[in-house]
Parts: C-alpha cells; sequence; structure tokens
C-alpha cells in the first residue's frame, strides 16, 4: 500500500464493459499517456458484427499498443488486450492467457465473470477491476472475486453509466473501493500506474 495516496501498488487492470461500453472505454483509455505501464485486459459484449474492428478501433484513438488476446499469450505490460469474439478469456497463474469454448455465462462468451475471477486469482491483492456500463449482470461476482482476493474494485457511478443495470448489480452485492464516473475512473487508472511504475 502507497502511504501516501493510501491507492495499493498495482501490477495489471481488467475492465468489463457491456451495451455503452465503447464510448465509455474510449472516454476512459483516451486519457493515457503514450508509455502507459500497465496491462489492461477487456471484456467487452458487442452484438456479434461490431466485434471484429475493436482493435482497429482503439489503436487509432489510445496511445498504448492494442492486441486480441490469443491463447498461451503472456501478458506484456503497457499492452491494451481485447478479449476474442466468442472465445472466454481467463488469466493464467503464468500470467498468460487461456481462451475456451465453454457455456456462455450470463449469454455472454467472452464473460466478464471469467475475466476477473482468473485474474483475481493470478494477481491477488495486485489486480484492480473496473465494472462500466451494461444491460446484464456479468461481472458482479467477478468483482467480488477480486475484492476478496485483497484487489481494488472500481465501478461507474450508475448514474452515469449510459446503462445502469450491470453496475448496479455489483453494488447490490459488494461495496466496491470505489464508485466513479468515467473521468474519475481514467485519473484513478493514470494514479495508480504513476504509483506502479
Amino acid at each position: 500500500m502507497n502511504g501516501a495516496t493510501g491507492l495499493p501498488s498495482i501490477e495489471a487492470i481488467v475492465i468489463g464493459a457491456s451495451a455503452g461500453g465503447v464510448e465509455a472505454l474510449l472516454s476512459i483509455l483516451g486519457e493515457l499517456r503514450q508509455g502507459f505501464g500497465l496491462p489492461i485486459i477487456v471484456v467487452l459484449h458487442l452484438p456479434h458484427e461490431r466485434r471484429s474492428q475493436l482493435t482497429e478501433v482503439f489503436a487509432r484513438r489510445v496511445a498504448l499498443p492494442v492486441q486480441e488476446a490469443s491463447d498461451k499469450t503472456v501478458i506484456e505490460a503497457g499492452t491494451l488486450y481485447f478479449a476474442a469474439p466468442g472465445y472466454h478469456l481467463s488469466v493464467e497463474l503464468d500470467r498468460s492467457f487461456s481462451l475456451s469454448l465453454e457455456e456462455r455465462v450470463h449469454y455472454s462468451r467472452p464473460a466478464i465473470d471469467y475475466l476477473f475471477e482468473s485474474a483475481a486469482d493470478a494477481y491477488g491483492p495486485a489486480l484492480a477491476a473496473v465494472l462500466l456500463t451494461g444491460a446484464n449482470r456479468d461481472g458482479a461476482h467477478g468483482l467480488a472475486q477480486v475484492k476478496r482476493h485483497g484487489g481494488l474494485t472500481i465501478v461507474q457511478d450508475p448514474n452515469e453509466a449510459q446503462v445502469a443495470t450491470m453496475p448496479q448489480a455489483a453494488l447490490d452485492i459488494h461495496q466496491p473501493d470505489h464508485i466513479l464516473p468515467i473521468r474519475g475512473i481514467g485519473r484513478l487508472l493514470v494514479e495508480l500506474e504513476r504509483i506502479a511504475c
């Protein structure tokens, strides 16, 4: 724990978003400077036909290198990863990715819960998890799991979310460390990276 700010030292950031998520993510990630040092791993539910353009859209708007997460890839610092369409994305204990075709969770594959729970196991207290706008309950249990492993949990203020269902579902079962508007989340990630790197 960093004494001055009360913020923990983080090694990775995971983000989950659904309906309204592209805009929210562009706002948050657009704030990050060139050379941002932490890996950011994102599960974003999108209608099928829009998915494949994600990496291109974000690569144009974000200072970090952007990749689609692929099986067995070792997670690298300072890289933005998106879950591939149609596969659950997990973080292994050796901090590499694994993709799986297990059953959908909350009608979704990739599911935010899968990413959050596996990353909580891999990173423990060195993980920050962010849950954004969305129309289902995916991510609520994963976020609670991050908290149980000592990680930092951040939920978008449901009053500000384009679709409040997902952040509200998380708040129903868990008191996160931070409930913030989009601008506040962007600033917090900058602060976490400054402490860690």
